[in-house]
């Protein structure tokens, strides 16, 4: 990873024709929500609501919009990908078929991916029938991805998988996972070395998914073990040994979007809602504080798209911009109980506000450890500034 000494957060405004296509999503996402598609206030779980509206996302062209149109993207930027993703968050969207692959596995396939691969995966993508899953973490090794153990062994014709990744989100309805596997030791002075990532069929023989369960009530975590899992030579994503720089690079998609402060967000509206246009001094100023807050991190995560539009890599930035973002979602919650404490329980609107605020501060936890512990993070950072 390149050093830098400073940190890069340049100031950015939306264009209006990126407004223009926010007007247009916006109104998609109503018209769904009042045909009764989808709640905004609550968790969808039904998998095939999931796939019916990556369908109808997918007949709008919105996603892998920024991707080479010889795959059937339309080049479109950055910055209108930003808008599109940041409208279905807050709106709570199921948006779980197509949003990994379009936020991270799309973007590192046509980086490093085979022509085969790209040719045949990116179209479904793009057609919303194809959903993937990350193989980063595991069970003894958590966010410290260096540690990595599940291993690759050469075979005729490929390699042979055997181990297991963990926090797997959707890996039980995934078609693909893009996974990270020891293929050697980490060198004496290259810890990052001996890292390969691979295209894995998740329907290969010898894949097994164990759901966990979570305080939530949602099941969509996995533990993935794989038991002598054969990988083609062809399913090779870029170089043996040398996968680290390719990770740092999908984590920089990762960490950066509009889903690293959003989780909570519905929690935020729902009491505005609740608070209606008459609030009491105390609603009003908490309220007033939790929205200037939102709009640094949405600055911050604006910038960065733009660098990311620009053919930058800010590894760094995405990782502030996930360490802060992260912090504050995993809080909201609770600062929305406190705001709230005197609401009468009698007032219009109340119920419905209490099961989604408790919902939230149920997956509030998790929040700071998915996509990287706060202090990976942290220490991601100090390395991009040249510190450790």
């Amino acid at each position: 990873m390149t050093m830098q000494s400073t940190l890069d957060f340049l100031p950015l405004r939306l264009p209006e024709t990126v407004q223009r296509l926010r007007s247009e999503v916006r109104a998609f996402i109503q018209s769904e929500i009042t045909a009764g598609s989808f709640d905004p206030d609550l968790p969808e779980t039904d998998w095939q609501v999931h796939k019916a509206f990556a369908r109808k996302v997918a007949a709008r062209g919105w996603i892998g919009m920024t991707w080479p149109r010889q795959y059937g993207g339309q080049e479109r930027s950055f910055l209108e990908r930003f808008v599109v993703n940041e409208e279905m968050l807050v709106a709570n969207a199921p948006n779980f078929v197509y949003f990994t692959a379009d936020r991270q596995s799309g973007p590192t396939l046509i980086k490093y991916a085979s022509e085969r691969i790209k040719s045949e995966l990116l179209p479904k993508i793009i057609a919303g029938e194809a959903c993937f899953c990350i193989g980063m973490s595991e069970p003894d090794s958590g966010s410290d991805l260096f540690a990595a153990k599940c291993k690759a062994t050469r075979a005729a014709g490929g390699w042979r998988i055997n181990g297991s990744k963990i926090w797997t989100t959707n890996a039980h309805n995934a078609d693909y996972m893009i996974g990270l596997f020891r293929t050697s030791p980490p060198s004496a002075d290259n810890r990052r070395h001996g890292l390969t990532s691979f295209l894995v069929d998740m329907h290969a023989p010898g894949i097994t998914c164990n759901l966990i369960d979570q305080m939530s009530g949602i099941r969509d975590f996995n533990e993935v073990v794989f038991d002598d899992v054969f990988i083609p030579d062809d399913q090779l994503i870029g170089e043996v040994d040398g996968a680290w720089k390719q990770a740092t690079t999908e984590l920089a998609y990762e960490r950066s979007g509009p889903e690293r402060f959003l989780e909570t967000f519905t929690a935020l509206r729902s009491m505005v809602a609740l608070a209606g246009t008459a609030p009491d001094a105390r609603l009003a100023e908490a309220t007033g504080r939790l929205v200037a807050e939102l709009h640094a991190l949405r600055r911050m995560s604006v910038s960065v798209a733009g660098m990311l539009q620009a053919g930058r890599e800010p590894v760094a930035e995405a990782a502030i911009v996930k360490d802060l973002g992260t912090i504050w979602e995993q809080e909201l919650p609770q600062r929305v109980r406190d705001a709230t404490a005197f609401m009468p329980f009698d007032a219009d609107g109340y119920e419905r506000f209490e099961r989604n605020l408790h919902f939230m501060l149920r997956i509030a936890p998790k929040l700071t450890i998915q996509g990287g512990t706060t202090e990976i993070l942290r220490g991601v950072i100090a390395r991009g500034l040249g510190l450790r």
